[in-house]
C-alpha cells in the first residue's frame, strides 16, 4: 500500500478543480467546503457488509492481487491499444490552470529535483447524471500506474477508457447506482452520453471519474490544463516552491496524499497554523459537544442521499459536518479531511462527540471513506447508504476500523478553510 507522510493542509479533496459544466460562465476553484454537489462517503461498515457482500465477494479484503475489479464487457472500441502497468506511481502533487498549461511548463517540471514523473491531465467539473463530478482527462497507458494498485492493475477498465468510456471511483459507482456497462451523462461545455467502463479508485483524493483525453476535450475540458507531479523523496514544501517558478501566473499548486490513518499531531496542526492542540478532555467544549449531539440525535430516520448535507437528508460526513454547524463549529466536508480535525484517540479513551472513521472502499483499503459519530456507552450515530436512514447503532471497531479523533475546532476550521 502506498503511503507518505501526511502534511497540513493537505487539499488533496480539493484540488484546485475548475468549474467547466454548463452555466458556469467562468471557471471557478472549486473549494470543497461548499462544492455545487459535495463529494459523498461509501456504506457503513456493518451496512455494506450486509448490502454489498454478494454484488463483490471480496470487500473488506486486504489482498489487492486478488481484488476483481466491478468492470463492463464493452464492445471493442477504437482507442489504442493499452500498454500494460509498468508500476505503481505516487501522485504528490498537482497543478491546475484556468486554461492550457504551455508545453514547456511540463518539461521544466520534469526535470525539477526529486520529480520522478509528471503527467499533463484536464482537471475540471462536470455534471454526471446532473451532479458536479471531480473528472480528470488522461492518457491511460501513461496515466494508470497513479491509481490505486487494483484500479491500476485492470487492463480492461483502461483499455475502456481509452475507447471512450467513463471509468468512476467504487464510491460513486455504488452509491450513485451507476449502470456498469451502461451510459451516462456528462454535460461540460457539451454534453456526451458515455458507457461506464468499470468501478475503480483514482488514488487521487476527491477525484471520482477519469476518462480520455478525447473524451474530456470532447466534454469543453480545457486542453492539458493541469499537472499530476510523482516526487515520492521530496520535501513537497520545497518541491512546491520550485513548482510555483516555473508554472504561469494564476495556476494553482496543491499537495497530494494518501489518507490511511485518523489524528493528527501537534506538529501538523501547527504546521497548519493551529497551536496548543488538545490530547485529551472534550476539546470542543461540553456544552457544544451537546449541542451537537442533540443535533445529530434529531436527526435520527431522515433518509440518507449520497452527497447530502442536511438539514432533511444526509451522507455520512454531510451529518457530521451539520451537526457540528449546529454547534458552531465549522467542519470539513468529506470524511478524509474530517479525520484531519484533531488528535487520535485510542478506543478506551472515546468520548461522547469523537469521530470514528472507517476504511470501506475495496479497491483502495487505505482511504478513509466512511465516518459515524460516538454518542459512548458503546453507540454510535451514522448515515449509513443509500435506502437507509440516519441511525444509532453499536460502535464498531472491527478489522475496516481506521481510529477515531477528537475534534479540535481551530484546526477543523484551519482544515475547513484551506479546502
Amino acid at each position: 500500500m502506498r503511503e507518505r507522510a501526511r502534511s497540513l493542509p493537505a487539499l488533496a479533496a480539493a484540488i484546485g478543480l475548475l468549474g467547466a459544466g454548463a452555466g458556469l460562465g467562468v471557471p471557478a476553484l472549486w473549494r470543497s467546503g461548499s462544492p455545487p454537489a459535495a463529494v459523498g462517503q461509501p456504506a457503513s461498515p456493518r451496512a455494506a457488509s450486509a448490502g454489498l457482500r454478494s454484488q463483490l465477494p471480496l470487500l473488506g479484503t486486504s489482498r489487492l492481487t486478488s481484488l476483481t475489479l466491478p468492470v463492463a464487457k464493452l464492445p471493442p472500441g477504437r482507442g489504442v491499444t493499452v500498454a500494460p502497468l509498468h508500476g505503481l506511481l505516487q501522485a504528490d502533487m498537482i497543478v491546475v490552470a484556468s486554461s492550457s498549461v504551455p508545453a514547456g511548463t511540463l518539461a521544466a517540471i520534469r526535470r525539477l529535483p526529486g520529480v520522478t514523473d509528471a503527467q499533463a491531465v484536464e482537471a475540471a467539473k462536470i455534471q454526471v447524471n446532473g451532479r458536479y463530478t471531480a473528472m480528470l482527462g488522461v492518457a491511460p497507458s501513461a496515466f494508470r500506474g497513479y491509481a490505486a494498485k487494483a484500479t491500476a492493475a485492470s487492463d480492461q477498465l483502461w483499455q475502456s477508457v481509452a475507447d471512450g468510456a467513463v471509468a468512476v471511483s467504487y464510491t460513486m459507482g455504488r452509491l450513485d447506482k451507476l449502470p456498469l456497462g451502461g451510459t451516462v451523462r456528462a454535460a461540460g461545455a457539451r454534453r456526451e452520453n458515455l458507457p461506464v467502463g468499470g468501478f475503480g479508485t483514482v488514488g487521487i483524493e476527491g477525484v471520482e471519474a477519469v476518462v480520455s483525453h478525447a473524451v474530456a476535450r470532447s466534454l469543453g475540458m480545457p486542453a492539458s490544463n493541469a499537472i499530476v507531479i510523482s516526487a515520492p523523496h521530496a520535501n513537497l514544501a520545497s518541491l512546491a516552491t520550485a513548482v510555483k517558478r516555473v508554472i504561469p501566473h494564476g495556476a494553482a499548486t496543491e499537495p497530494l496524499m494518501t489518507q490511511v490513518s485518523a489524528g493528527v499531531t501537534s506538529t501538523e496542526a501547527t504546521a497548519a497554523g493551529v497551536s496548543g492542540l488538545a490530547g485529551s478532555g472534550a476539546s470542543a467544549g461540553q456544552a457544544r459537544i451537546v449541542t451537537m449531539l442533540n443535533a445529530a440525535l434529531g436527526r435520527q430516520g431522515l433518509p440518507y442521499v449520497w452527497g447530502a448535507s442536511g438539514p432533511a437528508a444526509f451522507d455520512c460526513s454531510g451529518l457530521v459536518q451539520w451537526s457540528f454547524a449546529q454547534a458552531g463549529i465549522r467542519m470539513p466536508r468529506v470524511a478524509a479531511d474530517q479525520a484531519r480535525t484533531g488528535p487520535a484517540v485510542s478506543v478506551s479513551q472515546l468520548q461522547p462527540g469523537d469521530l470514528l472513521f472507517y476504511h470501506t472502499d475495496p479497491t483502495d483499503p487505505g482511504y478513509i471513506s466512511h465516518v459515524a459519530i460516538y454518542l459512548g456507552g458503546g453507540r454510535m450515530i451514522q448515515a449509513p447508504q443509500p435506502g437507509q436512514n440516519v441511525e444509532v447503532v453499536p460502535a464498531d471497531t472491527g478489522s475496516e476500523f481506521a481510529g477515531a479523533v477528537r475534534v479540535d475546532p481551530a484546526l477543523a476550521a484551519a482544515v475547513a478553510g484551506s479546502i
